[in-house]
């Protein structure tokens, strides 16, 4: 699992098991919880299923959750190019 932040680039890149929510929800909180309450404000997700648990994400993290559009992947541009370097 990937998350990129958009204007710095910083990038984080984290190993779960599978795609299901239950590893994905606390593999995001645990990688985003050290940071500044001021630096995580909002997280944009893709629509499948491993991102279902974004109300616990969002409560934990105090941050606002968005999702792309269907079939928009460029909404997600930088993390979509960063993860085909990867």
């Amino acid at each position: 699992m990937t998350l990129a932040e958009r204007k710095s680039r910083y990038y984080i890149a984290i190993l779960v098991p599978d795609r299901k929510a239950e590893h994905v929800t606390p593999a995001i909180i645990n990688a985003l919880k050290g940071f500044d309450s001021d630096l995580v404000k909002t997280i944009t997700f893709d629509r499948g299923k491993e991102f279902s648990g974004y109300e616990e994400i969002a409560r934990e993290l105090k941050c606002d959750v968005y999702f792309c559009d269907p079939y928009c992947a460029w909404q997600k541009g930088t993390n979509e190019n960063t993860n085909g370097l990867l």
